[in-house]
Protein backbone atom coordinates (compact mmCIF):
# COMPACT_ATOMS: atom_id res chain seq x y z
CA UNK A 1 0.00 0.00 0.00
CA UNK A 2 1.22 3.45 -1.00
CA UNK A 3 -0.06 5.16 2.24
CA UNK A 4 -1.82 7.65 4.11
CA UNK A 5 -1.18 11.61 3.36
CA UNK A 6 -2.56 13.89 5.91
CA UNK A 7 -3.42 18.18 5.44
CA UNK A 8 -4.74 20.16 8.36
CA UNK A 9 -4.61 23.86 8.82
CA UNK A 10 -3.85 23.48 12.70
CA UNK A 11 -1.67 21.41 14.41
CA UNK A 12 -3.84 19.73 16.85
CA UNK A 13 -6.33 18.75 13.54
CA UNK A 14 -3.22 17.04 12.11
CA UNK A 15 -2.24 14.72 15.16
CA UNK A 16 -6.28 13.47 15.46
CA UNK A 17 -5.61 12.61 12.18
CA UNK A 18 -2.74 11.06 12.56
CA UNK A 19 -4.18 8.92 15.20
CA UNK A 20 -7.07 8.02 13.14
CA UNK A 21 -3.95 6.83 10.25
CA UNK A 22 -2.18 4.53 13.01
CA UNK A 23 -5.42 3.05 13.51
CA UNK A 24 -6.37 1.74 10.50
CA UNK A 25 -2.14 1.29 9.46
CA UNK A 26 -1.91 -0.90 12.49
CA UNK A 27 -5.35 -2.71 11.55
CA UNK A 28 -3.90 -4.11 8.28
CA UNK A 29 -4.21 -0.98 5.53
CA UNK A 30 -0.52 -1.01 5.98
CA UNK A 31 1.62 1.10 4.22
CA UNK A 32 3.28 4.71 5.46
CA UNK A 33 2.00 8.03 7.07
CA UNK A 34 2.88 11.73 5.88
CA UNK A 35 1.66 15.02 6.83
CA UNK A 36 2.09 18.24 4.96
CA UNK A 37 3.58 21.12 6.76
CA UNK A 38 4.59 24.38 5.69
CA UNK A 39 6.22 27.60 6.60
CA UNK A 40 4.19 28.94 9.74
CA UNK A 41 2.37 25.51 9.58
CA UNK A 42 2.41 22.69 11.60
CA UNK A 43 5.62 22.06 13.14
CA UNK A 44 7.85 18.86 11.61
CA UNK A 45 8.90 17.52 14.84
CA UNK A 46 5.39 17.57 16.39
CA UNK A 47 4.04 15.43 13.84
CA UNK A 48 6.94 12.77 13.66
CA UNK A 49 6.27 12.89 17.42
CA UNK A 50 2.57 12.58 16.27
CA UNK A 51 2.91 9.52 14.19
CA UNK A 52 4.08 10.61 10.64
CA UNK A 53 6.80 8.66 8.90
CA UNK A 54 7.58 11.51 6.24
CA UNK A 55 6.56 15.30 6.42
CA UNK A 56 6.25 16.30 3.28
CA UNK A 57 7.42 20.36 3.41
CA UNK A 58 5.42 22.74 0.89
CA UNK A 59 7.35 25.72 -0.03
CA UNK A 60 7.09 29.08 1.30
CA UNK A 61 3.65 31.49 0.31
CA UNK A 62 3.61 34.61 -1.29
CA UNK A 63 2.40 37.14 1.11
CA UNK A 64 -0.89 37.86 -1.21
CA UNK A 65 -1.57 33.94 -1.53
CA UNK A 66 -4.18 31.76 0.48
CA UNK A 67 -3.31 28.58 2.08
CA UNK A 68 -5.66 27.00 -1.07
CA UNK A 69 -2.72 28.19 -3.22
CA UNK A 70 -0.79 25.06 -2.37
CA UNK A 71 -3.99 22.80 -4.15
CA UNK A 72 -1.46 22.31 -7.30
CA UNK A 73 1.98 21.61 -5.89
CA UNK A 74 -0.04 18.75 -3.92
CA UNK A 75 -2.16 17.53 -6.64
CA UNK A 76 1.25 17.16 -8.88
CA UNK A 77 2.90 15.22 -6.00
CA UNK A 78 0.10 13.02 -5.52
CA UNK A 79 -0.48 12.23 -8.97
CA UNK A 80 3.40 10.75 -9.28
CA UNK A 81 2.76 9.44 -5.71
CA UNK A 82 -0.85 7.84 -5.83
CA UNK A 83 -1.04 7.74 -2.16
CA UNK A 84 -3.77 4.91 -1.32
CA UNK A 85 -5.56 7.83 0.95
CA UNK A 86 -5.63 11.50 2.12
CA UNK A 87 -7.46 12.72 4.93
CA UNK A 88 -8.25 16.62 5.29
CA UNK A 89 -9.41 18.46 8.64
CA UNK A 90 -13.17 19.38 7.34
CA UNK A 91 -12.53 23.09 8.21
CA UNK A 92 -14.30 25.50 5.41
CA UNK A 93 -10.14 25.66 3.49
CA UNK A 94 -9.82 21.72 4.32
CA UNK A 95 -13.10 20.53 2.56
CA UNK A 96 -12.44 22.96 -0.41
CA UNK A 97 -8.97 21.81 -0.75
CA UNK A 98 -10.11 18.28 -0.60
CA UNK A 99 -12.73 18.24 -3.30
CA UNK A 100 -10.17 20.58 -5.54
CA UNK A 101 -7.61 16.97 -5.32
CA UNK A 102 -10.53 14.67 -5.58
CA UNK A 103 -11.55 16.30 -8.83
CA UNK A 104 -8.11 16.66 -10.24
CA UNK A 105 -7.19 12.49 -9.27
CA UNK A 106 -10.51 11.66 -10.60
CA UNK A 107 -11.18 10.28 -7.01
CA UNK A 108 -13.88 9.58 -4.38
CA UNK A 109 -14.04 12.13 -1.71
CA UNK A 110 -15.94 11.20 1.64
CA UNK A 111 -17.17 14.61 3.19
CA UNK A 112 -18.30 15.11 6.69
CA UNK A 113 -16.32 11.39 7.50
CA UNK A 114 -17.21 10.36 11.36
CA UNK A 115 -15.32 6.81 10.91
CA UNK A 116 -12.53 5.12 9.31
CA UNK A 117 -12.09 0.73 9.77
CA UNK A 118 -10.05 -1.61 7.49
CA UNK A 119 -11.78 -4.87 7.39
CA UNK A 120 -9.50 -7.60 7.79
CA UNK A 121 -11.73 -9.69 6.25
CA UNK A 122 -12.17 -7.87 2.72
CA UNK A 123 -9.68 -5.73 2.53
CA UNK A 124 -11.74 -2.99 2.18
CA UNK A 125 -11.54 1.11 4.07
CA UNK A 126 -14.81 1.41 5.12
CA UNK A 127 -15.71 5.06 6.10
CA UNK A 128 -19.40 6.51 7.30
CA UNK A 129 -20.98 10.06 7.45
CA UNK A 130 -24.02 11.14 8.71
CA UNK A 131 -27.55 12.26 6.41
CA UNK A 132 -30.53 13.24 6.79
CA UNK A 133 -29.13 16.06 9.98
CA UNK A 134 -28.04 12.85 11.88
CA UNK A 135 -31.02 10.48 11.25
CA UNK A 136 -28.82 7.68 9.13
CA UNK A 137 -25.35 6.85 8.90
CA UNK A 138 -23.96 6.54 5.42
CA UNK A 139 -21.94 3.61 5.10
CA UNK A 140 -19.38 3.70 2.37
CA UNK A 141 -16.22 1.13 1.02
CA UNK A 142 -14.41 2.17 -1.91
CA UNK A 143 -13.83 0.58 -5.18
CA UNK A 144 -10.70 1.67 -6.01
CA UNK A 145 -7.93 3.91 -4.49
CA UNK A 146 -6.65 6.64 -4.22
CA UNK A 147 -9.97 8.09 -2.24
CA UNK A 148 -10.20 11.18 0.21
CA UNK A 149 -12.04 12.04 3.18
CA UNK A 150 -12.85 15.22 4.94
CA UNK A 151 -12.78 14.40 8.82
CA UNK A 152 -14.97 17.20 11.23
CA UNK A 153 -12.13 18.48 13.85
CA UNK A 154 -12.47 16.76 16.82
CA UNK A 155 -14.42 13.58 15.23
CA UNK A 156 -10.53 11.42 16.56
CA UNK A 157 -8.88 11.67 20.10
CA UNK A 158 -4.98 12.49 19.54
CA UNK A 159 -2.57 9.80 20.85
CA UNK A 160 0.18 10.22 23.50
CA UNK A 161 2.27 10.44 20.66
CA UNK A 162 5.96 9.41 20.86
CA UNK A 163 8.31 12.13 21.81
CA UNK A 164 11.69 12.56 20.20
CA UNK A 165 10.68 10.41 17.28
CA UNK A 166 12.16 11.72 14.03
CA UNK A 167 10.23 11.70 10.85
CA UNK A 168 11.52 11.58 7.11
CA UNK A 169 11.60 15.07 5.45
CA UNK A 170 10.99 15.31 1.79
CA UNK A 171 10.97 19.21 -0.04
CA UNK A 172 7.83 19.60 -2.30
CA UNK A 173 9.38 21.43 -4.92
CA UNK A 174 6.53 22.98 -7.14
CA UNK A 175 5.59 26.42 -6.69
CA UNK A 176 2.42 27.62 -5.02
CA UNK A 177 -0.15 28.80 -7.94
CA UNK A 178 -3.02 30.59 -7.17
CA UNK A 179 -5.18 33.21 -9.01
CA UNK A 180 -6.67 34.28 -5.91
CA UNK A 181 -4.82 37.41 -4.14
CA UNK A 182 -5.39 37.92 -0.56
CA UNK A 183 -5.85 41.41 -0.03
CA UNK A 184 -5.98 41.60 3.76
CA UNK A 185 -6.37 39.13 6.53
CA UNK A 186 -8.16 39.72 9.32
CA UNK A 187 -8.23 37.11 12.17
CA UNK A 188 -11.71 35.80 13.41
CA UNK A 189 -11.71 36.72 17.19
CA UNK A 190 -13.24 33.94 19.62
CA UNK A 191 -15.82 34.93 21.10
CA UNK A 192 -16.19 32.08 23.47
CA UNK A 193 -14.36 28.46 25.03
CA UNK A 194 -13.14 25.90 22.95
CA UNK A 195 -15.52 23.68 23.72
CA UNK A 196 -13.74 21.03 21.84
CA UNK A 197 -11.28 20.98 24.70
CA UNK A 198 -13.52 20.82 27.38
CA UNK A 199 -13.61 18.11 29.61
CA UNK A 200 -17.66 19.33 30.97
CA UNK A 201 -19.47 21.07 28.71
CA UNK A 202 -22.88 22.71 30.17
CA UNK A 203 -25.14 23.61 27.47
CA UNK A 204 -28.04 26.03 27.10
CA UNK A 205 -31.38 25.56 25.40
CA UNK A 206 -34.75 26.77 24.84
CA UNK A 207 -35.99 26.20 27.97
CA UNK A 208 -34.23 29.17 29.26
CA UNK A 209 -36.75 31.91 29.12
CA UNK A 210 -34.48 34.93 29.36
CA UNK A 211 -31.03 36.16 28.61
CA UNK A 212 -30.04 36.96 31.90
CA UNK A 213 -31.09 33.61 33.01
CA UNK A 214 -28.42 32.24 31.22
CA UNK A 215 -25.91 33.31 34.43
CA UNK A 216 -27.41 30.29 36.09
CA UNK A 217 -26.32 27.47 33.36
CA UNK A 218 -23.06 30.00 34.03
CA UNK A 219 -22.40 29.43 37.17
CA UNK A 220 -22.43 25.60 36.94
CA UNK A 221 -19.84 25.54 34.29
CA UNK A 222 -17.37 27.51 36.23
CA UNK A 223 -18.49 25.43 39.51
CA UNK A 224 -18.06 22.31 37.49
CA UNK A 225 -14.52 23.87 35.97
CA UNK A 226 -16.18 23.10 32.65
CA UNK A 227 -17.45 25.24 29.56
CA UNK A 228 -20.84 27.21 28.32
CA UNK A 229 -22.30 26.10 25.04
CA UNK A 230 -25.54 26.37 23.21
CA UNK A 231 -28.14 25.22 20.99
CA UNK A 232 -28.63 27.14 17.80
CA UNK A 233 -31.73 28.81 18.89
CA UNK A 234 -29.81 30.58 21.48
CA UNK A 235 -27.27 31.53 19.01
CA UNK A 236 -28.51 32.15 15.84
CA UNK A 237 -32.25 33.59 16.22
CA UNK A 238 -31.95 35.06 19.69
CA UNK A 239 -28.47 36.07 19.37
CA UNK A 240 -28.08 35.22 23.13
CA UNK A 241 -24.37 33.47 22.58
CA UNK A 242 -22.03 33.55 20.21
CA UNK A 243 -21.68 30.95 17.05
CA UNK A 244 -18.79 29.70 18.69
CA UNK A 245 -20.47 28.18 21.38
CA UNK A 246 -23.39 26.43 19.25
CA UNK A 247 -23.46 22.70 19.33
CA UNK A 248 -25.17 20.31 16.96
CA UNK A 249 -24.74 19.40 13.06
CA UNK A 250 -23.97 22.53 11.46
CA UNK A 251 -21.59 24.00 14.73
CA UNK A 252 -19.52 22.06 17.07
CA UNK A 253 -18.86 18.38 17.71
CA UNK A 254 -17.81 17.78 21.59
CA UNK A 255 -16.31 15.14 23.25
CA UNK A 256 -16.42 15.62 26.87
CA UNK A 257 -16.20 13.19 30.05
CA UNK A 258 -19.56 15.31 30.85
CA UNK A 259 -22.13 16.58 28.52
CA UNK A 260 -25.30 18.49 30.83
CA UNK A 261 -27.98 19.43 28.72
CA UNK A 262 -30.05 22.24 30.33
CA UNK A 263 -33.70 22.99 28.94
CA UNK A 264 -32.10 21.04 25.99
CA UNK A 265 -35.32 19.26 23.76
CA UNK A 266 -32.39 17.21 21.93
CA UNK A 267 -33.33 17.28 18.48
CA UNK A 268 -31.03 15.15 16.13
CA UNK A 269 -29.25 17.95 14.65
CA UNK A 270 -28.17 18.48 18.30
CA UNK A 271 -27.48 15.36 19.42
CA UNK A 272 -25.17 14.64 16.34
CA UNK A 273 -22.89 17.12 17.98
CA UNK A 274 -23.02 15.44 21.28
CA UNK A 275 -22.39 11.43 20.11
CA UNK A 276 -18.62 11.64 21.75
CA UNK A 277 -20.03 12.21 25.18
CA UNK A 278 -18.73 9.58 27.55
CA UNK A 279 -21.60 10.67 30.05
CA UNK A 280 -24.93 12.89 29.50
CA UNK A 281 -27.07 14.84 31.91
CA UNK A 282 -30.14 16.19 30.93
CA UNK A 283 -32.53 18.45 32.76
CA UNK A 284 -35.91 18.79 31.09
CA UNK A 285 -39.27 19.79 32.07
CA UNK A 286 -41.18 17.90 29.22
CA UNK A 287 -40.35 13.64 30.21
CA UNK A 288 -41.34 12.88 26.25
CA UNK A 289 -38.08 15.48 25.22
CA UNK A 290 -35.55 13.28 22.58
CA UNK A 291 -32.75 14.08 25.08
CA UNK A 292 -33.75 11.25 27.42
CA UNK A 293 -33.22 9.04 24.99
CA UNK A 294 -29.82 9.61 24.29
CA UNK A 295 -29.19 10.58 28.49
CA UNK A 296 -27.49 8.20 31.10
CA UNK A 297 -28.88 10.50 33.52
CA UNK A 298 -31.99 12.44 33.54
CA UNK A 299 -33.66 14.65 35.59
CA UNK A 300 -37.75 15.85 34.84
CA UNK A 301 -38.31 19.23 35.88
CA UNK A 302 -38.25 22.61 35.97
CA UNK A 303 -34.54 24.50 35.42
CA UNK A 304 -35.62 27.13 37.55
CA UNK A 305 -36.25 25.08 40.25
CA UNK A 306 -33.58 22.16 39.70
CA UNK A 307 -30.40 24.35 38.92
CA UNK A 308 -30.57 26.66 42.10
CA UNK A 309 -30.52 22.79 44.48
CA UNK A 310 -28.06 21.18 42.31
CA UNK A 311 -25.49 24.53 42.58
CA UNK A 312 -26.40 24.58 46.50
CA UNK A 313 -25.53 20.82 46.53
CA UNK A 314 -22.44 21.18 44.61
CA UNK A 315 -21.28 24.22 46.83
CA UNK A 316 -22.00 22.23 50.22
CA UNK A 317 -19.98 19.63 48.84
CA UNK A 318 -17.00 21.57 48.17
CA UNK A 319 -17.07 22.90 51.06
CA UNK A 320 -17.39 19.88 53.26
Amino acid sequence: MAGIWIFAEQARHTLELLQAAQTIVEAGMGGEIAAFSWPGGPAPDELGAGGADEVLMLPPLAGDQPLEAYAPAILKEARQVRPDLLLFAATARGKDLAARIAAGLDAGLCSGCISLRWDKESKTLEMERLLYGGAAVHRIAPLAFPVLAAVPPGTFRAGSGNPGREPRIRHIVSPPASLVTVLERKPRERQGQDLSAAKVVVCAGRGFEKQEDLALARELADTLGGALACTRPLSEEMHWLPEDLCIGLSGIQVKPDVYIGIGVSGQVQHLTGIRGAKVVCAVNRDDQAPIFAAADLGVVGDLYAVLPRLLQALKETASS
